[in-house]
Order: structure tokens, then C-alpha cells, then sequence
């Protein structure tokens, strides 16, 4: 039987449209010919398909995130199954690799699937858009997440505390020099965090100008801080600490300290978002760690109150960070 991806395929436009043409959505009397006339040659069979959908969207939810190879959103996505699966949910997990146009391709099958509803982390702050989801009324809940004008439930990391906390930890164990490897600009928790770095800066006297210096911007993976690490240690006088705001890039940021000759705790390294391993590298890793799978929960609740129709007005959860120090930020002398 032909589904609704191959008419759309076949008809030049998008899972959502063809929906919208079976089911009463506005779409243009050229769309809608053309989706029709495709749709009778493929023997596409609109009642059948939507009986399925009906039953899917009783028990599917979307849960749309950046990079499921981060530790943080692996945890996240086992939070969000296991309090779905206590509702008989069940989860189908899209990685949008941070590209906006594969997170509007997803939203648009979420949409075409009828599912229940969807869990965004989203791709970009000011450029992810949810609006054609609120339009239909299918409920959304933004994780980890928000875009600037997205009116929606939300489950969130206090990022500017937990930032300016583990930048201040450097700055009181006597690191003079703390450099700042942070996100795409773009996204909401780069900026934040970015922002409690550089509070925790002005705080110890360090002018703008000699902030603005220290701060590199990477993608939030293992290569982007290794690439922005190498950056920092080119400089006339190089950093003697660095903060980087996701794990994956601390990795990368202490490959390229091991590849130049430099060593914690002589030089501090402290990441935000913990990792499996970070108590077993040696110097152990400081890290702040973040209520990953707590905050898959939050979302998946407040999911789960809008699924059920409530009228409450719009939700946000946010869950606090705690600094773990470890020997990676011992001060430079190593005490």
C-alpha cells in the first residue's frame, strides 16, 4: 500500500500537505489537484491510512534532538522513554545533527503522522520554528531548548548559574587567565552560558575587551573544541584554564592540550555536562553536572498534561546544575 511519503514524494510536496488535503487543511486548488491525481494513481487509500493514524496518535510521540552521540541527550531521550512508557507512549527519536531545515523536515512528518505530540531541542534559537504544530493544535514541549518566539511548554537547565558557578570555581582556585569555549551563537544554551561566563569575568575585574578575546565558538562536538582549543593556545599570551560549555568539546579541548604539551592541573579544564568516563581521566575531569534524564522527565510530564487536554497555562521547569570539582582544576600549582 502506498503511504502518505510516497504520494508527497511523488506529488512534489510535503508529508504535511497531503495530510492537510485528506483531512479538510487549507492547501492551494493546484496542490490539491495534483495531490489527488497522484495519490489515485498510487492507489493511495486516504480512510485506510487515517484509521492507522487515529490509532497511532493515541500512542506516539516525536522526540526531535540535536545529537543523540552526546552523552547529555542519550540521557535526556532513556528520560522521556521511561516516563512516556509509564502512559503506554511510545517514542520515536529524530536527530537533527543542529540543521534547522532536517528539524522542519521532522516537524512536518510529526505533523503528516498525526502523532500525540513532540519534545524539541532545538536546532537554533532564532531560526527553529514551531508555528505550523501550534497551528494544528498539537501540543509541544521545548527541552534543554526554547526558540525566542515559541509560546510552549518548557523544561530547561538553569545555564547561567550552573556557568557563572564553574567559571567563578576557576577563578577562586587562582586561574588567572580563564578562556571561554562555548556553542553555536545561534543556539539558546550557547548563549547562556556564555553569559554566566562572562558575569563571572566582570565580576573579577576582567574588561570586556580582554573577555571578547578569550572566547571561541565551536559546534558543540568533539572536533569544534579541539579546532577552538588550538586557537586559544596561539595566542601572545595564552589562557592558563579553559571552560567549555558542553563535554564533547571539553574531549576535544583536552586532546589538543595533550597534543601541545600541556597538562591539568597545571592548566584547568572544566566541563560543562558530565561524562561517563570523567572521574576515570586522569587528572579526573571537573565537570558541572546536569539533570539529564531528570529533565526528560519534566518534558515527557508536561507533555503528557497537554495530551490529556489540560488548560493550565504555559509550564516551565527549570532544574539547577551542580559543579563537581576534580583534580583537573586543582590551581595551577597543582595544589
Amino acid at each position: 500500500m502506498a503511504t502518505i511519503s510516497d504520494v508527497a514524494r511523488a506529488a512534489g510536496v510535503s508529508p504535511a500537505t497531503v495530510s492537510r488535503v485528506f483531512n479538510g487543511g487549507r492547501v492551494s486548488a493546484e496542490r490539491t489537484e495534483r495531490v489527488r491525481r497522484v495519490a489515485a494513481e498510487l492507489d493511495f487509500s486516504p480512510n485506510r491510512v487515517a484509521r492507522s493514524l487515529r490509532t497511532q496518535r493515541a500512542s506516539v510521540i516525536g522526540l526531535v534532538i540535536p545529537d543523540i552521540e552526546n552523552p547529555f541527550f542519550t540521557a535526556l531521550a532513556r528520560g522521556v522513554e521511561d516516563a512516556s512508557q509509564r502512559t503506554n507512549l511510545s517514542v520515536v527519536l529524530c536527530n537533527t545533527d543542529e540543521d534547522v531545515e532536517k528539524e522542519a523536515r521532522y516537524l512536518e512528518v510529526a505533523l503528516a503522522e498525526q502523532m500525540a505530540g513532540v519534545i524539541v531541542a532545538a536546532a537554533s534559537r532564532r531560526r527553529s520554528d514551531f508555528s505550523a504544530l501550534a497551528e494544528r493544535g498539537m501540543p509541544v514541549v521545548a527541552v534543554d531548548r526554547r526558540p525566542r518566539a515559541a509560546m510552549v511548554d518548557a523544561a530547561m537547565v538553569d545555564n547561567q548559574h550552573g556557568s557563572e558557578e564553574a567559571t567563578a570555581h576557576l577563578l577562586e582556585r587562582g586561574y588567572e587567565r580563564v578562556a571561554c569555549i562555548t556553542g553555536p551563537a545561534g543556539a539558546s544554551t550557547s548563549e547562556e552560558r556564555l553569559a554566566g561566563y562572562r558575569a563571572a569575568m566582570r565580576e573579577a575585574g576582567r574588561p570586556d575587551d580582554w573577555i571578547r578575546a578569550h572566547i571561541r565558538h565551536a559546534d558543540f562536538r568533539v572536533e569544534g573544541g579541539h579546532g577552538a582549543m588550538r586557537e586559544l593556545l596561539a595566542l601572545r599570551t595564552p589562557p592558563d584554564a579553559v571552560f567549555a560549555t558542553n563535554n564533547l568539546m571539553a574531549v576535544g579541548a583536552l586532546r589538543a592540550l595533550r597534543e601541545a604539551g600541556v597538562e591539568p592541573p597545571g592548566f584547568g579544564v572544566l566541563s560543562f555536562g558530565d561524562v561517563p568516563w570523567a572521574s576515570l581521566v586522569r587528572p579526573p575531569l571537573s565537570t558541572v553536572q546536569l539533570p539529564a534524564y531528570d529533565l526528560g522527565v519534566a518534558a515527557a510530564g508536561l507533555l503528557q498534561e497537554r495530551i490529556a487536554g489540560t488548560d493550565k497555562p504555559l509550564q516551565t521547569v527549570v532544574l539547577r546544575t551542580a559543579l563537581h570539582p576534580r583534580t583537573s582544576t586543582a590551581g595551577p600549582d597543582g595544589e
